[in-house]
Parts: C-alpha cells; sequence; structure tokens
C-alpha cells in the first residue's frame, strides 16, 4: 500500500535544526518510527536508529558518561531513540546529549507517559518541542477522496478502527485487532509499579468500553469492581498516560444547573474499544450505533486539532434536568456545540436547554452526511 503522510510530519520537520530535542509520544503501532523514516527517506540524511527495546541499547544509553556515548553516536547528525521511556533516567541522558553534542539532532519516541512525564521532561526544560501522534485520522487516510467515498469507508471504521497496520490489511483487520490489544495495550500499564491487580484493570476496560458516551462515577465503577475510589482514578489515569483512553470533563459556567465535576471516557480508537468486548458485529446488527459515532468523532475532531496545532478547549454539557450535549468547544470564549447523530434522517437539535442558556453558541448535528468540516476532512 502507498505510504500514507502523517500530518505531524510537516510540524516535525519544521522543527529540526532548531537546538532542540524533539519528543514524539503516541501509542504502540501508531506509526511513530514509520514516519519519522517517511521522513528521512525523502532526503540524503544518514540516521542512527536505536530501539530501546532492546537490551544492549538500554545497556548502552544508561552509561551516562560522554566518551561512551560517542562511541555509541560515532558520526551521525541524527540520531532517532525509540521508546524512550524504557531507559531509565531518559530525561538526564537526553539533557547530556543535547548539551554536549549540539551539532546531532535528537528524535526520541515514547509509546507511554506513565514514567517520563517528570523524570523526562523537568531535565528537558528549555531544550526539547513535545509532539502526539494518534492512530491515523480520516484527514490523513482520505485526503483526496470525495465525501461520498469517505462516507462508504465510516462502517469499517467504526468497527475496527484507524490503527495502520488494521488499515493496511483490511481483510485481516479482527485477528490484529485482538493481537493488537492482548499484547500492546497493557504492556507498558502492566509494567508500572502500581499494578498489582492486572484483572481489575481488564475488567475496568470492558465496563468503560460499555459505558462509551455515558457520564462514568468512579464511585459506581469501584462498587462493582469492590476496589476504592482511589484505585479506579489510578488505573484511568494509567489508560490515559497509555494512550488507550481520553476524558472528557463537563464544561459548568452556572454550577447551580449544570453539572460540573462529571467526565465521560472516550477509547481513542474505535477498534481497540470493540476488541476489548470482542464484538465486530456489522453496523446493523448493533445495539451501540450511537455511543460508535459518538466514539468515533469527537476522537477525530481531537486528532484533527492536533494536526492543525489549534488549542479549543474540549467538554461535553449536561445539567441537572439531564439535558445534554454530546461536545463542547470553547474558543476565547466562544461556544460551538455539536450533537452525534448516526441516523442520516434524524431531525433532531442541539438541545433548546443548551442554546437558550447560550444562545450566541454555534450549533450543529454531526451525522455521516456532514462530517467532514468537523474532522478536517475539508475546509467547508
Amino acid at each position: 500500500m502507498e505510504m500514507i503522510q502523517r500530518a505531524l510530519e510537516s510540524q516535525v520537520v519544521n522543527r529540526l535544526h532548531q537546538n532542540k530535542v524533539l519528543v514524539i509520544t503516541g501509542a504502540r503501532q501508531v506509526g511513530k518510527t514509520t514516519m519519522l523514516k517517511n521522513i528521512f527517506n525523502r532526503t540524503d540524511f544518514s540516521v542512527l536508529w536505536l530501539n530501546a527495546d532492546e537490551d544492549r541499547v538500554r545497556t548502552l544509553l544508561s552509561e551516562l558518561n560522554v566518551p561512551s556515548l560517542q562511541l555509541v553516536i560515532g558520526k551521525y547528525k541524527y540520531v532517532v531513540i525509540d521508546e524512550i521511556q524504557r531507559i531509565e533516567n531518559a530525561g538526564l541522558l537526553l539533557k547530556i546529549l543535547h548539551d554536549n553534542f549540539p551539532e546531532v539532532q535528537f528524535i526520541a519516541t515514547s509509546s507511554s507517559a506513565l514514567d517520563i512525564s517528570a523524570s523526562l521532561f523537568e531535565p528537558l526544560t528549555g531544550r526539547h518541542f513535545l509532539f502526539h501522534l494518534h492512530p491515523f485520522g480520516l484527514h490523513e487516510l482520505y485526503r483526496d477522496s470525495s465525501p461520498f467515498e469517505v462516507e462508504g469507508e465510516l462502517p469499517f471504521h467504526l468497527i475496527y478502527g484507524n490503527y495502520p497496520d488494521i488499515c493496511n490489511n483490511r481483510s485481516d483487520a479482527k485477528f490484529l485487532l485482538q493481537h493488537l490489544a492482548g499484547q500492546y495495550l497493557y504492556k507498558d500499564v502492566l509494567a508500572w509499579k502500581d499494578i498489582r491487580k492486572p484483572q481489575i484493570l481488564d475488567k475496568l476496560l470492558k465496563l468503560l468500553a460499555y459505558q462509551t458516551g455515558s457520564e462514568v462515577s468512579l464511585h459506581e465503577l469501584a462498587k462493582q469492581l469492590k476496589v476504592s475510589s482511589e484505585t479506579i482514578d489510578l488505573y484511568i489515569d494509567l489508560l490515559e498516560k497509555s494512550f488507550v483512553v481520553f476524558r472528557l470533563k463537563s464544561i459548568s459556567r452556572n454550577p447551580r444547573k449544570e453539572v460540573s465535576k462529571m467526565s465521560k471516557i472516550f477509547f481513542w480508537d474505535n477498534g481497540i474499544r470493540n476488541a476489548v468486548i470482542d464484538n465486530f458485529d456489522d453496523m446493523e446488527l448493533r445495539q451501540d450505533t450511537g455511543a460508535l459515532w459518538e466514539n468515533f468523532m469527537i476522537a477525530e475532531r481531537l486528532k484533527s486539532i492536533v494536526s492543525q496545532n489549534s488549542t479549543p478547549k474540549s467538554y461535553f454539557w449536561r445539567n441537572y434536568n439531564q439535558s445534554e450535549v454530546d461536545y463542547v468547544e470553547e474558543i476565547n470564549g466562544e461556544l460551538s456545540a455539536f450533537e452525534m447523530k448516526w441516523n442520516t434522517l434524524t431531525k433532531q437539535k442541539v438541545t433548546k436547554a443548551f442554546t437558550n442558556d447560550y444562545p450566541d453558541a454555534e450549533t450543529q448535528v454531526i451525522t455521516p452526511r456532514n462530517f467532514f468540516k468537523f474532522t478536517g476532512l475539508t475546509e467547508s
């Protein structure tokens, strides 16, 4: 299959040679290394590739002295270190490399934010640019396709998601997703020092998958799994830092009328969500089409925002009378509200409870017939 250019590529290329370490995060198998190889294949640069999943590489790079590191780097001017989170004192390593080899462009990738937030970024203060790579976005897969063509592809992505290996091997999508979820999904989470009951994590993921699009109560989850609310909060945080799920918080400008402390939890990839509950039924056989569409559209929106280097704030909205809006964006104090409806014949609008309180907000119902601008496929 033809190499699919990632939207993030141009941002990475534009930050080369600015005396900064480039750090690229993203879940395993989303294509971080492939993207970098695609960038360097278009040049005549000679690149040293180091994979910290390998014992020998970890051992060599753990020797934090300049002569030893010089033996590793040699005469290379570009050095890529994959899975940097696997190296102890990774942040200090990159600081030493940056400060002692200023002529070398260092690039590090990480599939987990579990260990790197403080240990990596604190030593690198002022010395790095951070990027994040998601699974394919529709705006990357179908940049040259018509809206009609993309609409026809939606059922596949709603069920099997957008991971590169899945999109490139559609006939084997179910097997590959089950393998991906089983072998890679928990790899970094289970290695975390505070995970003592992996079976709880597995059950929690299933509960979150079944509650996609619904508000999540930590107390209720804890009650079902017979653990503390603090444990549930910790595990969800770890799943976020492994780029499996993300939280959407509620927006509230009127605490007397609007819910202010609840969250919804979505999966970054529909295929992973469906693999967790082992449901790959066709769309016409499913009872969760609304949840799948809501999860898919919100994840696609957030991926599009990252690719455009935009920074709106994202929420959902609900009042105490149970009126709700699926997705709300805030830019410079101005609100836009969106409802996600898989049924293209729906006549629904954003609830009047919201528009009455926020008459100046832009509103739209997102369906398979008009999602193109919302997900970055078109500009209008």
